[in-house]
């Protein structure tokens, strides 16, 4: 029976573990080593039945590494027996002929890793570990080869955006969709090798130009939540015609390996709702005054990138892990479109 409640979640992000196996120099969540208090299999497979009950469509597992879970087939399991979608992002570094096998029963919604160079001293670099490009070469081939329905993230920086080109021509007419996003500074992230204002709109205007210029059964390619705010010149580049604001809480919900709850795993500790140990998740996600920061927004809460702008009532200041990660403020997000097209007319 569904479940009538404000707020119902599309999408559930759950880092399975935060185990890892390679040490990326963007990784927000400095994955390496498990958590000391990770759920347990019984905790998990009953959040599994909370998550339903809250009328998810779909659930993520991520990490870390979620293979490097071992109960994450039996979770899968639980999740597709529920009727929820099944997602999975995995860096393809342990991938083998029985991760596939057992990918290919799951029958997930999406299978995505991580292309974050067009050559192998890129990719390795970025990602900490020689070897690793081979690697997710070698899981994108065995996953096409069995039919699962493949997606590709770069997290784009300065060492790695010149490359983006050859990586299109790599996924063309692959039938690999393509999420293009912006690394920020938190975890291990340099501030140093973000992008400045100028890359950041160039890329976006490769992604425009891609989707101007190849169908979507060609180069199926879109620009994460960190892409898109009421350009004058670009279209939104992600799924949506029009970037309705920060999700997280609203139709977003990720939970930590340990069982706390937040909005989205790019924001800070002190937007932790909660843990599922000390209360479900179903009462964590329908408690009125939680997610107060989107759920209770109002134009009063725009920092100073967004106070002025006319779109700041829809926008709500842009994307919340950007915003909180560069100026330590929700809703001002610095990385707009509007804004920086805004800031070259007053230049000239």
């Amino acid at each position: 029976m569904q479940r009538e409640q404000k707020y119902n979640p599309k999408q559930v992000v759950w880092e399975l573990t935060l185990k890892c196996n390679l040490r990326c120099i963007h990784c927000g969540s400095s994955a390496g080593k498990s958590r000391p208090d990770e759920l347990s299999t019984k905790e998990s497979l009953k959040l599994c039945k909370d998550l339903a009950e809250i009328n998810t469509d779909e659930v993520c597992f991520m990490g870390g590494e979620p293979f490097l879970r071992k109960e994450w087939y039996r979770l899968g399991r639980e999740v597709k027996d529920l009727g929820m979608k099944l997602l999975i992002i995995s860096n393809g570094y342990i991938v083998n002929d029985d991760i596939i096998s057992k990918l290919v029963n799951l029958e997930p919604y999406a299978v995505s890793t991580s292309l974050d160079g067009a050559t192998a001293k890129t990719h390795d670099h970025i990602r900490g570990v020689d070897g690793s490009f081979k690697k997710v070469m070698e899981f994108i081939s065995s996953s096409k080869k069995s039919d699962l329905p493949v997606t590709i993230i770069t997290t784009v920086n300065k060492l790695n955006f010149k490359e983006l080109p050859m990586i299109k021509d790599f996924l063309l007419k692959k039938n690999i969709a393509w999420q293009i996003q912006t690394a920020a500074p938190e975890g291990r992230f340099s501030k140093k090798l973000a992008l400045s204002k100028d890359e950041f709109y160039s890329v976006g205007l490769f992604i425009a130009s891609l989707q101007k210029q190849y169908k979507r059964k060609e180069l199926p390619v879109i620009g994460a939540h960190c892409f898109g705010y009421n350009s004058n010149h670009l279209p939104c580049l992600g799924l949506y015609p029009q970037w309705m604001g920060c999700q997280a809480g609203i139709s977003i919900l990720s939970i930590k390996s340990n069982g706390d709850v937040i909005g989205c795993l790019s924001t800070p500790d002190k937007y932790i709702e909660g843990n599922i140990r000390k209360r479900s998740i179903i009462d964590i996600w329908n408690d009125p005054n939680a997610f107060a920061y989107n759920r209770k927004f109002k134009l009063g809460d725009l920092g100073e990138n967004c106070r002025e702008c006319k779109y700041g009532e829809t926008c709500k200041g842009g994307c919340m892990g950007v915003s909180t990660a560069f100026t330590n403020k929700p809703h001002n997000d610095p990385y707009c479109f509007y804004k920086i097209e805004t800031e070259l007319l007053e230049k000239d």
